[in-house]
């Protein structure tokens, strides 16, 4: 367990508030060895951008041998840490989720707070129990793995407008409590929340970078750790995709052009 828990103690220092981490997320091995190409020194996985890359859809519908394999051929494509979009964990016990998780080379997990099939929040003790587990059996496991609890308040508009920024402080600070590393509140965007919740959270914060979002020169500012991509890159690469295969229909040169670029 040397390699991955030097991986795992790598990982956990790339978290500083102010000089964030970047992790433009990967969905195969090629575009995995892509992230660290452009020298980033870590790569995240997206659930979504993997799920439909094997052909299913988010949500957990992605088979969880066909994921953990996924996550798999990644680790094995880099030298550098990996950590992996699990959902809710499949409904795995804690203890299998780490021992699959690091079966895969993976030192890093995130690990949402809604169920991905109803996308209702999750009781909050409940999840705190999840995360501690995972976190205990880590330990046990010989290898304390990264764990990023995400935060769904914002995403899946929960309660009154008013008072989600406070659910969401409420909720990472148990998590923080039951052992996670980073809290990631997605969707969380305005300048002043992130600043609030990077204050008043006692743990490194992630961030969405996406249209509508600080850049991340303004996030590291606001003291945050890391940001992540999410499907970002993949849908990027597929909408790039389409528009080759529409001007190639049409008859445009691409194919000598991109042979010339070599």
């Amino acid at each position: 367990m040397t390699e991955l828990n030097q991986r795992a103690a790598t990982l956990r220092a790339l978290h500083r508030p102010g000089v964030p981490l970047i992790l433009p997320n990967a969905w195969d091995a090629g575009s995995a060895r892509a992230v660290v190409a452009a020298g980033f020194p870590a790569v995240a996985t997206s659930s979504g951008a993997v799920a439909e890359a094997l052909g299913h859809a988010d949500n957990e519908a992605t088979p969880v041998d066909e994921m953990f394999d996924a996550v798999a051929r990644i680790a094995a494509a880099v030298a550098v840490p990996v950590t992996a979009d699990l959902e809710r964990g499949y409904g795995l016990r804690p203890a299998e989720l780490v021992e699959r998780l690091l079966a895969a080379g993976a030192v890093g997990c995130n690990l949402e707070d809604s169920d991905p099939r109803t996308r209702e929040l999750r009781d909050v003790a409940e999840q705190a129990d999840l995360l501690a587990g995972v976190r205990a059996a880590a330990r046990e496991a010989g290898v304390d793995v990264v764990l990023n609890a995400r935060v769904d308040v914002h995403l899946r508009a929960y309660g009154p407008a008013e008072g989600r920024l406070a659910e969401a402080v409420r909720r990472a600070r148990r998590y923080r409590a039951a052992g996670v590393d980073c809290v990631y509140p997605i969707v969380l965007a305005d300048p002043a929340d992130v600043r609030t919740l990077v204050t008043e959270v006692d743990a490194p914060v992630n961030v969405l970078a996406r249209p509508g979002a600080p850049a991340v020169a303004e996030l590291a500012g606001l003291g945050v750790a890391r940001v992540s991509f999410g499907e970002g890159l993949y849908a990027a690469a597929r909408a790039r995709t389409v528009e080759m295969l529409a001007a190639i229909r049409a008859g445009d040169e691409l194919f000598r052009t991109a042979e010339e670029a070599r």
